[in-house]
């Protein structure tokens, strides 16, 4: 179990080593918000090319392989975004994040199919620590980040530590996961869906995807546009904007490590409700708040709010074992589309109307996501879809 852990935290660090300094990306490229996010939609191109096949490749390899692919495509990615920064080329750099979304995309849904074996193996949630070594990771990379910044330390060098970092502990620690098991559909006479393209036509399976959705939205938003909203709102250092992305992280970290026992006690539907309500009060806060110490706060209820949408999502599609990777699969792609795809729209969007006040965007996607929580209830294996869809 601690390899699983490992590898979520890895792969928080990774993400936050770039996001959290993706101000100074924009300032070596000279970079507008909106031509940020022209950068970031290269990467989410990636990651939504890679996630649709990530599941019948976990199938096929095993996610400690799959995990593997992702991590050496995560090393390679790191190396050339840096060489982009490192001449100030903007296709080199784009590439690079190409590259690290495809990685990003395999390596994701295998750890999540990892998670969710462990899961049912232990008996209860534990799905949302996984994810807190995830965020816990992503903190640590905004405190790193944070650090270097304040000290000059330039990105590229940043992300050339991070690329031997990588390589190193991906390949090492998948050989600690549990045994192999085969993540393909068994042929009951009650299966239906066998493969991703039957996957994508469960009612249910599709409604759990817009719940993620809407709670992907708004981490991914934070991840991507926190500390350049503060930078710019506020008018603060880039160092304290990496700090406010380090906050929202830190919150995310500490609910996901102690939500699983409310889940527990209370269900998936009331926790996910309540979670989607604290993360839209969050983000009204931070937008409207007219300084750092208010704007901290409202961070904290948003990172508290955005903390258990995405990890409850995964185990309620992989619910039922022998149709988990196509249906965590699809999941993580609709999540995906919004987790990558909506942060780099919200940079055009910032040109218009300032990207602080382009993240209430955000809050009709959350609204959505709460109307259809009832589709992530626990279920038990073999139960009829429509019985599914109604309950």
């Amino acid at each position: 179990m601690w390899a699983t852990f490992a590898i979520f935290g890895l792969n928080g660090l990774v993400f936050a080593s770039w996001a959290a300094r993706i101000p100074a990306a924009s300032e070596v490229l000279g970079l507008s918000d909106g031509h940020t996010g022209t950068l970031l939609l290269v990467g989410a191109i990636g990651s939504l090319i890679s996630l649709p096949l990530s599941g019948g490749i976990a199938a096929r390899i095993g996610t400690a392989n799959t995990v593997r692919v992702g991590g050496v495509a995560a090393t390679i990615a790191a190396s050339t975004i840096a060489a982009g920064l490192l001449i100030a080329s903007v296709p080199l750099a784009a590439i690079g994040l190409f590259i690290f979304g495809l990685g990003i995309g395999l390596w994701d849904v295998a750890q999540n199919l990892e998670g969710a074996d462990v899961e049912r193996l232990l008996r209860r949630t534990i799905m949302p620590k996984f994810h807190a070594a995830f965020s816990g990771g992503a903190f640590l990379g905004a405190l790193v980040g944070a650090g270097l910044a304040a000290a000059g330390v330039s990105l590229s060098a940043h992300l050339t530590v991070v690329a031997v970092l990588v390589l190193a502990i991906s390949l090492w620690v998948p050989r600690y996961f549990l045994p192999e098991q085969a993540h393909t559909d068994k042929h009951d006479d009650d299966a239906k869906p066998r493969n991703g393209l039957t996957a994508w036509r469960e009612p249910r399976t599709l409604l759990i995807g817009l719940v993620v959705l809407g709670a992907a939205l708004t981490e991914g938003a934070a991840n991507d546009w926190v500390a350049k909203a503060t930078v710019d709102g506020l008018g603060t250092t880039e160092a304290v904007g990496a700090l406010m992305f380090g906050v929202f992280v830190a919150s995310m970290t500490l609910f996901r490590f102690v939500g699983g026992g409310f889940i527990d006690r209370f269900g998936r539907v009331r926790v996910l409700q309540v979670s989607l309500a604290s993360s839209l009060a969050g983000l009204v806060l931070f937008v409207f708040a007219p300084n750092v110490i208010l704007a901290g706060l409202g961070a904290v209820l948003w990172g508290t709010g955005a903390a258990l949408g995405f990890p409850m999502g995964m185990s309620a599609a992989a619910d039922e074992p022998r149709f988990a990777a196509a249906r965590v699969a699809v999941v993580s792609t609709i999540g995906y589309m919004a987790f990558l795809a909506g942060p780099p729209l919200l940079g055009f969007l910032g040109d218009l109307v300032g990207i602080r006040t382009a993240l209430l965007a955000v809050g009709v996607a959350v609204l959505a996501s709460f109307l259809v929580a009832p589709a992530a209830a626990e279920r038990q294996a073999g139960e009829p879809e429509a019985s599914r869809v109604n309950s």
